[in-house]
């Protein structure tokens, strides 16, 4: 029966990111506690803070999660604030930004550029750990409402002097999928904050067709599938049981997945196929299941975002399914979305998001002026 419940990450070992005995008092975006931490060498001159704050799960609970401020030198009260989402993708708790900042981690150097040209612009930036405490990877909304929610605290701290500054979102891939639903989710969730709009790139749409793109037939992005169902599978135990449908090897690679990072998760699953793992494909068809991935997939989320978008992808993405970016993009414009879309010439995909950047940089910069958003979709 073991085999069948959630594997958990390992607790981070520091106790800064346990949450309180009284998380429940607290409402969504109230500062926990806040820490001090060492200068970024990817961010020369700038100061960085890490801030503990209460979030909501997927359920509508109480959980601590946790963003890192970087402040530049010389910030201006109420200068612009980015809230910018890397994309973790990874399921070990040592795998968030607040932690990569200081361990090397290759995927961050695909967006440093742009980030130190905002700093130098004066602009202070905060990183969410937007998977959470129990690192769900796939779990989209949870990742938007963590989102608001770290905009909600950074602007309650007095020492970031952010309080009336203009707030915009980026992020690509998995990062660009939590600052997805937090556009959605923004109206609802936190219908107070006010957003000057959301740069998202490469971003997982729909859930559904990515599992069968990566999952069903050998792929070089399979371990990424199998990391996410571990990620829903601990975010939603009483629907999806993951680890009742693996075979032996596959609990080994769950289990050797359980806390590792983006890069390892790769190459663990290189090439895989979810019918070499599992002693039944039935999972495929479990409606509990189905329902989750279904509930975490942007284009299927009746809602659309009241702020303005700025969209990027290459069209030959071969780890996201184009296709349900280009139906989102069209409802989103259809409902009067401000959306500006740009496929770029980059064959792969984390090429696409270095190759966007300096025209999401140039786009933001725009709304942080309260500059009309340009429409283009």
């Amino acid at each position: 029966m073991a085999a069948a419940e959630p594997l958990y990450p390992l607790p981070d070992p520091d106790p800064f990111y346990a949450a309180p005995v009284d998380l429940g008092a607290h409402g969504p975006g109230d500062v926990l506690d806040v820490r001090a931490l060492p200068p970024v060498p990817l961010f020369p001159g700038a100061t960085a803070t890490l801030v503990k704050f209460r979030s909501t799960d997927s359920h509508g609970g109480p959980i601590a999660a946790t963003t890192t401020v970087i402040t530049p030198p010389f910030h201006q009260p109420d200068a612009p604030l980015l809230s910018y989402q890397h994309f973790i993708n990874a399921l070990g708790t040592h795998c968030g930004v607040s932690h990569t900042l200081y361990s090397g981690d290759l995927n961050l150097g695909a967006t440093v550029s742009m980030l130190n040209a905002v700093l130098q612009r004066g602009w202070s930036i905060s990183l969410p750990d937007h998977l959470g405490p129990q690192f769900a990877l796939g779990a989209g909304r949870l990742g938007g409402q963590i989102v608001l929610d770290s905009i909600r605290a950074v602007k309650r701290q007095p020492e970031f002097a952010v309080q009336h500054s203009p707030v915009a979102l980026a992020g690509y891939s998995g990062g660009g999928l939590a600052t997805g639903w937090a556009a959605v989710l923004q109206p609802s969730y936190a219908s107070e904050l006010q957003l000057q709009g959301a740069a998202i790139g490469g971003v997982p749409e729909n859930l559904v067709t990515m599992a069968q793109q990566l999952g069903l037939e050998p792929h070089p992005g399979f371990g990424l599938a199998m990391a996410a169902a571990i990620g829903l599978e601990r975010e939603y135990p009483d629907q999806i049981h993951t680890g009742a449908y693996l075979n032996p090897r596959g609990l080994a690679l769950r289990g050797a997945m359980a806390n590792s990072c983006t890069n390892e998760i790769l190459a663990m699953g290189a090439n895989g196929s979810a019918r070499e793992f599992v002693t039944s494909t039935s999972f495929i068809d479990s409606r509990e299941a189905r329902s989750v991935v279904e509930e975490n997939s942007l284009e299927l989320y009746p809602g659309v975002p009241e702020i303005p978008i700025f969209e990027w992808h290459s069209p030959s993405d071969p780890l996201v399914p184009v296709g349900s970016i280009g139906n989102t993009d069209r409802r989103w414009c259809s409902a009067g979305v401000r959306l500006r879309t740009m496929e770029v010439s980059a064959p792969e995909h984390l090429s696409a998001g270095v190759q966007g950047a300096p025209e999401v940089q140039q786009w933001l910069e725009g709304r942080m002026r309260g500059e009309p958003a340009p429409v283009a979709c």
